[in-house]
């Protein structure tokens, strides 16, 4: 992303929270990998994160539509960024993957399938991900609206052989 975008993107994420009333905050840039290639991520310090993340992270995952709809608004280029709030996303993937990576041992020891709780789409995007490598297990996506939820199965199981 061009240096000038990147000070553009600061800008307007700086004058959305000070207008939210926020007063109290840092913000950092980082480059990240992510599923759909190079991405920079905004990272929101702050001492009212709560406020800012909400529950499951609701609340981060608004603003930062918000904001991406208001960056439409101002740059003629796609911008690639994601924001953050005490790098709570970081680590909500890095634990949502080993819980997927558990989870899959879990239905392969017990050869039935384990159902996860309702997700976001990057969510459930994320543990597909993270097993789709994993040959002895599948995933897939069940439910409508937000009651959306991931179910890992194993491959060979009872429950898979009674769809074919």
């Amino acid at each position: 992303m061009k240096p000038e975008n990147v000070e553009m993107l600061k800008k307007l994420i700086s004058e959305t929270l000070e207008k939210m009333t926020f007063s109290d905050f840092t913000l950092g840039t980082r480059e990240e990998a992510g599923p759909d290639g190079e991405n920079i991520v905004f990272n929101i310090g702050t001492n009212e994160s709560d406020l800012l993340i909400g529950q499951y992270g609701t609340n981060l995952q608004s603003l930062q539509h918000i904001l991406r709809a208001m960056a439409r608004r101002i740059s003629e280029e796609k911008l690639r960024f994601s924001v953050d709030v005490n790098d709570y996303r970081r680590e909500k993937l890095g634990s949502l993957a080993e819980l997927a990576r558990s989870l899959a041992r879990q239905a392969i020891a017990d050869r039935r399938p384990v159902i996860l709780r309702p997700m976001s789409a990057y969510e459930r995007r994320i543990v597909h991900l993270e097993l789709a490598e994993n040959e002895q297990v599948k995933t897939e996506s069940v439910g409508e609206g937000e009651e959306r939820k991931v179910v890992i199965k194993p491959i060979g199981s009872i429950e898979e052989s009674k769809e074919l």
